[in-house]
């Protein structure tokens, strides 16, 4: 279980016509799975995805509403149950943060430039070293790159289907988790940037914010995915020894 603060707790709709219909003896069944449920997401050091919490619960039971459920108890406590990505996990309730900060360890702040790149990466991946140089206008320096994957808010997705095969960027869960973001859609849009002083007020009229993919696990059309042999030239992955 992490104590980070930043999560927000996003509420999960219960059909609520279908919790007051069901018997007494389904809603122990609901209220053990809860239990089980509970022991399994505290247990993890990642999000629990609702598939690997109905590959652990008895079968047939409704993960959703079990989940609902859970979120529910804890909805007013010290540790909320929150969406990560596709995951579920227990966070530091947002209102209790300052009681946090006397024993948080203080990181190392990004620079200016990490935190364009990241923006960049956050809002238009897959993209390209050269694709984030020229949104910038200056040339990106393989360390900057370099920070971002150490914080494991960046990876690196495939190979661009052109010329030289150039290594795409895109954000990691991790990211979603520190940003509380449930799905990477869930960035801020262009009035919420303007409102937070992030983009002038006279932006050209044609200016848009891009929408990243719902699906961060998926290749494009124009990726292709990382082998063995791309991670080992770029050091991701020791070579094979080969005998004579």
């Amino acid at each position: 279980m992490s104590d980070s603060a930043n999560a927000t707790v996003i509420p999960f709709t219960v059909d609520e016509e279908a919790e007051a219909e069901r018997n007494p003896a389904e809603r122990l069944i609901l209220a053990e799975a809860a239990r089980m449920a509970e022991a399994i997401v505290f247990a993890s050091t990642e999000p629990v995805t609702e598939k690997q919490l109905a590959s652990r619960l008895p079968e047939g039971v409704d993960v959703r509403a079990a989940m609902a459920e859970l979120q529910k108890i804890y909805a007013r406590r010290g540790v909320n149950l929150v969406r990560v990505g596709d995951g579920w996990a227990f966070r530091t309730a947002g209102d209790l943060a300052f009681l946090m900060n006397r024993d948080a360890i203080q990181q190392k702040k990004l620079s200016r430039a990490a935190l364009e790149v990241l923006a960049i990466i956050a809002y238009h991946q897959p993209v390209t070293r050269a694709e984030i140089e020229d949104i910038r206008g200056v040339e990106t320096s393989k360390g900057t790159l370099d920070t971002l994957m150490e914080t494991e808010w960046v990876r690196m997705r495939g190979r661009r289907r052109t010329p030289g095969r150039p290594v795409t960027y895109g954000t990691t869960e991790k990211f979603l988790d520190h940003f509380a973001l449930e799905e990477i859609r869930d960035l801020p849009g262009m009035e919420e940037l303007k409102g937070a002083g992030l983009l002038s007020a006279r932006m050209p009229s044609n200016f848009s914010v891009p929408l990243p993919p719902s699906d961060l696990d998926l290749l494009t059309e124009d990726e292709d995915p990382l082998t063995d042999i791309d991670l080992e030239e770029l050091g991701l992955l020791t070579p094979r020894v080969t005998d004579d």
